[in-house]
């Protein structure tokens, strides 16, 4: 078990949740090493977000067993708010707060520290996603889509948490942006040696990225390895993902 514990920052087993007569997570089992960046992908509505709001206790279960950091996490995640930090897909900053604000607000939901403190932290963590010290009075509605990220990821990473939940990272973004993004994301997780849990159909994400990716089907985990691993499954939904127009177009683009 201590192994385990050591090896595993994220273990879910068995786990089944549905919303009335639907089941859309059906005994699912995936384990996410310590240090990796791990992408999930699935079709759209099939379950990848609702999978990542399970185990980080925003949706409730219905059976199964989730460990974090090898912990247990029951229904609810009273205490383990600073295992990690999460960046939703489109940000989701509080509009009515200045960015530097808005990274200090897990500090003070959590902590009880120096209003210069958290200033301090507040600048040092804009500078880690690359953004200056004058954009911390800023207003949401002032940023680019690229700075509304970086901001977002700023305050994932407020606590010093030792995982980070990515949904949709480079949603919105342009080429571009997307690639600084998956770029910097990169950078921190060997910086700060962070797990990474990434869902994502950003192909270049997963290509460029992930040290493994997980593919989501019929409410079950259907393939997980290196993005060559997957490349090569057999299994119907993953073949179509990854050997479809639009994919083929994307790899050759890519190469």
């Amino acid at each position: 078990m201590g192994e385990q514990q050591e090896e595993f920052a994220i273990r879910v087993r068995d786990l089944v949740v549905g919303f009335g007569r639907q089941t859309v997570l059906d005994h699912l089992s995936l384990d996410v090493r310590r240090g990796e960046i791990l992408g999930l992908v699935g079709a759209s509505g099939g379950g990848k977000s609702v999978l990542m709001r399970t185990i980080i206790g925003l949706i409730p279960r219905r059976g199964g067993t989730i460990e974090v950091m090898g912990q247990p996490i029951g229904g609810r995640t009273q205490g383990a708010a600073t295992a990690w930090g999460i960046l939703f897909q489109q940000g989701a900053l509080f509009s009515s707060l200045t960015v530097r604000q808005n990274v200090q607000f897990p500090l003070r939901e959590n902590l009880v520290l120096s209003q210069e403190l958290m200033d301090e932290i507040a600048i040092a963590k804009l500078e880690m996603v690359g953004l200056r010290a004058q954009d911390a009075d800023k207003y949401p509605a002032e940023l680019s889509g690229g700075m509304t990220k970086r901001v977002a990821l700023a305050r994932a990473l407020a606590l010093d948490p030792p995982i980070l939940f990515l949904d949709e990272p480079t949603s919105g973004l342009d080429p571009i942006a997307a690639g600084d993004f998956d770029a910097l994301i990169r950078t921190l997780q060997g910086t700060l040696g962070l797990t990474v849990f990434m869902v994502t159909h950003d192909l270049a994400s997963l290509t460029t990225v992930c040290d493994r990716v997980a593919a989501l089907a019929d409410g079950k985990i259907v393939a997980i390895g290196p993005m060559r691993e997957l490349l090569q499954s057999e299994h119907p939904w993953v073949r179509a993902y990854f050997h479809g127009k639009r994919s083929q177009m994307l790899q050759h683009e890519m190469r």
